[in-house]
Order: C-alpha cells, then structure tokens, then sequence
C-alpha cells in the first residue's frame, strides 16, 4: 500500500463545501493509485447510512467511502449526533445509538476526553487498513469557547499529524474576515497543521481574485492553494439540510410534480435525490397546502421524531391536505417515518420520542405502529411489488409495524431473508421502512408510469461514479496538487 500522511478539511463556517471536496480528494487519491479512506470523529446530521455490518454512520462518510470504492464502516465516523428535537441528539457511537443528550449535557459532561480517545482509536484502526486518510472538520474551527471540549476539529488535527487545509465560502461574503479570523483564533500548536487555504464557490472569472489571494497569504502567512469555481454540473450528494433552503421550490408544468412534504425533523432527504436528476420529474420540498394541492405525488419522508411531526402537520393543516390528495387519486407514498405516519396509529409507550403515548395517524394505511427501543440498522435486497428483480436499500428506523386485525396482509417488498416490508394499499398509496428505495429503477419506472412517461433504464450507480469523476476533474483543474502532496509525504 502507497503511504501518505493524513489530509484533513476544516471550513471557516458550516457549508463551505467541505464533504463535496471531501469526496472529490478521496476519488482524486483514489484515481492517483492510493487506497484512501474518508473519516470524520464526529458528525451532526439527520442523514445517515447502514454500514454492510449493519451499524450506522453519516450519510456523508458513506457517500466519500462510495468516492474511495471501500465499503463504509462504522470507523469512518465513530461518533453520529441525530437531533431528535430543539436541544436533544440520540449519540450514536461506533454505530450504535447509546441515548440521547441535550446540547448542554453532551458538550459540558466530563466524558469528552473518553469520547475522543474513542474518535482517535478509530483512526488509528482505518490507519492500519487504508492511506491516506482523507478526515473531514465540522462547522467552523474557531468556535473557540467549545475548543477544549473539540473532539473533530483542530484537536483531532493536532492528534493525527494531519496536513489541515481551511475551506471558505465565498459565495456567502466575508471571506477576508472570516479566513483572517479562523486563523488568528488558532493556537500556535494547531497553526502549525495548517497548510493552506481553499477558496470554494468562486463566481466569476477567478483571474480577479489573484489581488485578493495575496492579500490573504500575506495577512495569514498561509498559502492560497486553490479557487474552486462554483458548479452546477455535478451532482454530488450534500448531507447539510441548508442546502433544502435552495431546493424548497414549486410546482412545475410538463413534468411529474413531486412534493416532500417539509418536516421539521427530516430525515434522510437524500432518498429524493433521484428525483432531481431523473428528468420525468419535478422535485420541490413544501409544507405550503397549495403547493402540495398542485403535486402529482406527495411523499411523506423519515423522521427522527414522527411523532412530534405528525402533531405539527395536523396543526398546520399538511395532514388534511395529504388526506384530500389522496382522495382526489393522487399518489400518497410514505418512507420510514412517513410511513409510520399513514398508519391509523403510532404507539410510544416508553416514551422513546417524547411524552405523547398514543396519537392517531393519517389512516390511509391500515397499520399501527408501536415506538420501541431496538434501532434497525441493516442494508436490504429485496423484490418490489412481487416482481423478479433484485433492488437495493437500507433501513434505519425504531419502531415495529403492524396490520390492524381485521386488515389483509400486504405487503410492499419482500426482503432477501423473507421478511415482509411496508404495506401495499393500491398503486396510489404504499408505505416502505426503506431508504434509498426510488434509486432503484424498477421503483422509480413504476412511480413514473400512469403519467404516460417512457420508462427508462438508469443506472444510479454509474451516473455517481460519473460524478465522482467529474468532481475530481474539477478540483484538479483549479488547485495546486503537487504542492498538496508534498505537504502529505
């Protein structure tokens, strides 16, 4: 195995870019005949993923091990944070949920030196398996009153001997004050890691920021390494849910209007991400009634507390404009959560979710649901509908499903080991615990067929390693990479 130290990138702020550049390093070191790995100690997101041992991890470390073509395990982000409302995370540690903690129990509690030296335990194992490791910071590296409790940014710099390269937004403004300030806040120890800067979502033609990176190297004695250009031709999936900020959008003409109902718990938005590129369709995120009157199919997507979002889209009057598309015959589909939430009712006696211990669902399917205390975490083969193919997914989800008595047995899918998944009312409305169900083409053809679209194959799989490739084309065009590696041998 070809040896590099380890690359490591921070941002002066959440969504700079870091996961997507991220993921474009692990498939440039890849392509350039090393065995990279991603890995980030800890992560906060709401997107996650079941690994082949069947534990989980943020979707972004899976989507970057997906870059370097190694399975994700569970190393590649030891510690997950899942909000489960305001103030309170489930912590998930090397895959496996251990409770949930307020802000302040988790960032103030004295296990924090535990915690990292847990983190740094997993580094030193995907060390050992895969070079270089390719580590990803989190929001911003200067939060300085959290320094001493850091367990993912410059501290874990430090730990590792990584070479650390700070990541700015432009496109957000600032970037003279938010660059010059990150670096100023650093200790002298932490300073040392950093090797240089990356500019990120330039606009324009970058020959007129030649000024302001000189500007910058001589403010911070750091080396501008590269002014990444904005892009819009590559489809890199992005964990931060602001990105949906971008992609709350409308209804469309001439196309299959798709509407996610917005959930202010989602989850795992990324299982619509087909959506947006398969061009039979039109993709918007909406709780506005009138938009989702305007929709051909509404879903109804995960959450980390069903619940607490079913309670809200009643309040809000969602669930009613739900009920009355599928009453006018529009396609009313649910996954995971929202497939609890078509049920007649969801259960929590031990009050995993919140005090509520009963409350009644949308009773478009005829199940309940009951909330327990074992988390699934499993990647799925199944059949779909009763045909022959073999599609993929993964479920990760808390809770147990079931038929009312006097209701049939209907299955949606059938997984590989026998067990029935979801429940099949008609062609307008079915429910699935499966994420990552419509990257399957046999799903999504039969979502698309009564709007007289072609059907289509698409192999979801290429068309990202496509894009893998076009991201690490792009990174190579606009960054000094020689000099990258030399800080790494």
């Amino acid at each position: 195995m070809k040896i590099l130290k380890p690359i490591m990138f921070v941002g002066t702020c959440s969504d700079a870019g870091k996961s997507v550049i991220n993921a474009g390093f692990c498939r440039i070191f890849k392509q350039d005949g090393y065995s990279p790995a991603p890995y980030k100690a800890q992560n906060m997101s709401l997107n996650s993923f079941s690994t082949p041992e069947g534990l989980e991890i943020g979707r972004a470390q899976a989507v970057q091990a997906e870059a370097c073509g190694v399975p994700c395990h569970t190393d590649m982000n030891p510690v997950l944070l899942k909000p489960t409302n305001d103030i309170s995370s489930q912590v998930v540690l090397n895959g496996k949920p251990i409770g949930n903690q307020t802000a302040k129990e988790y960032f103030l509690s004295n296990n924090k030196k535990e915690l990292f030296n847990q983190a740094y335990e997993a580094f030193e194992r995907l060390s050992k398996r895969y070079s270089p490791i390719v580590i990803e910071g989190a929001g911003s590296i200067s939060e300085i009153n959290l320094r001493a409790r850091d367990i993912v940014n410059m501290p874990m710099a430090v730990r590792t001997g990584a070479s650390t390269y700070l990541i700015a937004d432009i496109d957000k403004g600032g970037v003279f004050g938010s660059v010059y300030g990150s670096v100023l806040l650093l200790t002298p120890e932490e300073r040392k890691r950093l090797k240089g800067i990356i500019i990120n979502k330039f606009r324009g033609d970058i020959a007129l920021f030649e000024e302001g990176k000189k500007i910058l190297e001589e403010l911070t004695g750091v080396p501008v390494v590269g002014v990444i250009p904005y892009f819009h031709d590559i489809e890199i999936e992005e964990e931060d849910s602001v990105v949906l900020d971008e992609k709350t959008k409308y209804a469309s003409e001439n196309k299959i209007n798709v509407a996610v109902v917005l959930l202010r718990k989602m989850s795992n938005f990324t299982d619509f991400r087909v959506l947006e590129i398969d061009d039979r369709f039109h993709l918007y995120y909406t709780n506005n009634i009138k938009e989702l009157e305007k929709a051909d199919i509404i879903i109804l997507p995960g959450s980390k507390n069903t619940i607490s979002d079913l309670l809200e889209i009643k309040n809000n009057g969602v669930a009613k404009a739900v009920i009355q598309a599928f009453k006018n015959n529009k396609k009313v589909i649910g996954i995971c959560g929202g497939y609890q939430m078509l049920g007649t009712c969801i259960e929590d006696p031990n009050h995993i979710e919140g005090n509520v211990s009963i409350t009644p669902g949308l009773g478009l399917l005829p199940q309940k649901t009951i909330i327990g205390e074992e988390k699934v975490t499993e990647q799925r083969k199944f059949s779909y509908k009763g045909g022959e193919m073999i599609n993929s997914g993964y479920e990760i989800h808390m809770g147990e499903t079931i038929n009312n008595e006097s209701s049939k047995d209907s299955p949606l899918c059938i997984l590989d080991n026998g067990i029935k998944d979801g429940y099949y009312l008609n062609d307008n409305c079915w429910g699935s615990y499966l994420h990552g169900i419509l990257d399957n083409t046999e799903v999504i053809n039969d979502l698309a067929k009564d709007f007289d679209k072609e059907e289509k194959v698409f192999d979801y799989q290429a068309f990202k390693e496509e894009q893998y490739d076009k991201l690490a084309q792009h990174i190579r065009e606009n960054i000094d990479l020689e000099y990258i590696y030399s800080t790494l041998k």
